[in-house]
């Protein structure tokens, strides 16, 4: 394949991550808004949360096979419109300020969200291996720079309080325009010719197989940490900055912005890292600061150390899921099965945890009930050596146990 070729999909594919990125912040900077407007406490707004996580868990299984029957491009295009749907629902929902309705449209968000992440992962991986370096941390570092650029926005538009509605409008536009265009730019389709090829049992039982495989499962452990971490912070930093140290929602916002910038920054530049150290010592160090920096965001008497925690918090949390996921695409044959589990259990945990830890919240408050999420982290530490790369004898389709 030409150079000109990867180098066109390597560019589209850090665009779909960007802008999957800036959705997500988008809608995750104004939760305090939304939790005003619905007029739900902190564990009512973890049961909406939820659902997010329903439509998730329904679409990410699947996904692997879907990639393999239509190719990456055709999926992310559906998981993309299935989410500006689902946010075009969310806006008609909270103009009425209806729960049920907003429930609904949040599913739709969250099986479109499921589809796109895995095919956008399985499209980053592919490009990663015909460029011979490392690079899926760049791609993500694109969905967290635009997640900063959506927490940007968000802190904005809450401060000149701009409607939800009008805002998640303008976001669906946004989406149904990337989706027509930027997706044709991806690599040529050959898993999706070679699936049909099979047949479609062919493609469910790989997939399905990919469950029963150790290395794969212990894999999604590490990322469950990562991923848990990072969604934590997403749904609750700026409302625990709210309720936890009295700011202003606007100023909530912003320590969500300085989280992901943070995170952004280390993803971006640490492809470089992971190939002069090693994937495995860059996984120990990275879920180490993202310990030391939760806890010190969450002990932190004010403003300026609980930044600091941030900080510390988005360093850590930047490197766990990418490279998970280059860890569950090292065999090619094996890439779509293996990366739909992967990050099935990695988005339970990136979707589900922070609506369950708006429960605690409701009796503990939700700036201490973060501090749950050190259980996860310190048990991805335990399986960070799963990650290590697959030895050649591995690949083509080989099971690793």
């Amino acid at each position: 394949m030409n150079q000109q070729t990867v180098s066109r999909a390597a560019i589209a594919t850090f665009a779909i991550f960007a802008i999957n990125g800036f959705v997500f912040a988008s809608w995750a900077a104004r939760i305090p808004a939304v939790t005003r407007i619905l007029d739900l406490s902190a564990g009512e707004m973890g049961m909406l949360l939820l659902t997010i996580a329903v439509g998730s868990v329904v679409a990410l299984p699947l996904a692997g096979s879907v990639v393999a029957r239509i190719g990456t491009s055709r999926t992310v295009r559906t998981g993309g419109f299935t989410a500006a749907a689902g946010g075009l629902l969310v806006s008609i929902a909270l103009a009425q300020a209806s729960v049920p309705l907003t429930a609904l449209g949040l599913v739709f968000f969250g099986v479109g969200i499921g589809l796109w992440d895995v095919a956008q992962n399985i499209e980053g991986a592919a490009v990663e291996r015909h460029l011979g370096r490392t690079i899926m941390p760049q791609f993500h570092a694109g969905f967290s720079g635009g997640a900063l650029i959506g927490a940007l926005v968000g802190a904005g538009l809450s401060a000149v309080n701009v409607s939800m509605s009008l805002h998640l409008g303008a976001i669906v536009v946004l989406v149904s325009a990337t989706m027509l265009f930027v997706p044709r730019l991806f690599l040529p389709e050959a898993p999706a010719a070679q699936a049909r090829k099979q047949g479609p049992q062919a493609s469910l039982a790989k997939s399905r197989s990919a469950w029963t495989e150790k290395r794969t499962l212990l894999v999604g452990l590490v990322v469950l940490g990562a991923a848990l971490t990072e969604g934590a912070a997403n749904d609750w930093i700026a409302k625990a900055t709210v309720d936890g140290l009295g700011a202003t929602e606007a100023a909530g916002a912003v320590m969500f912005a300085v989280f992901v910038a943070s995170m952004t920054l280390f993803r971006f530049f640490g492809g470089s890292f992971i190939d002069s150290y090693g994937r495995v010592p860059v996984l120990y160090f990275s879920l180490g600061a993202a310990l030391a920096g939760l806890i010190l965001f969450v002990l932190a008497p004010n403003m300026v150390v609980a930044g600091l925690g941030a900080v510390l918090w988005g360093a850590g949390a930047a490197m766990g899921f990418p490279m998970g996921m280059s860890a569950a695409a090292d065999d090619p044959a094996r890439a779509a099965a293996r990366v739909s589990v992967v990050s099935t259990i990695g988005y339970v945990a990136f979707l589900a945890g922070p609506p369950l830890l708006g429960f605690l919240g409701d009796h503990i408050t939700i700036r201490w009930a973060l501090l749950a999420i050190a259980v996860a982290i310190v048990a991805s530490i335990l399986t960070v050596p799963a990650a290590r790369p697959l030895p050649a004898s591995e690949h083509l389709g080989a099971t690793a146990t």
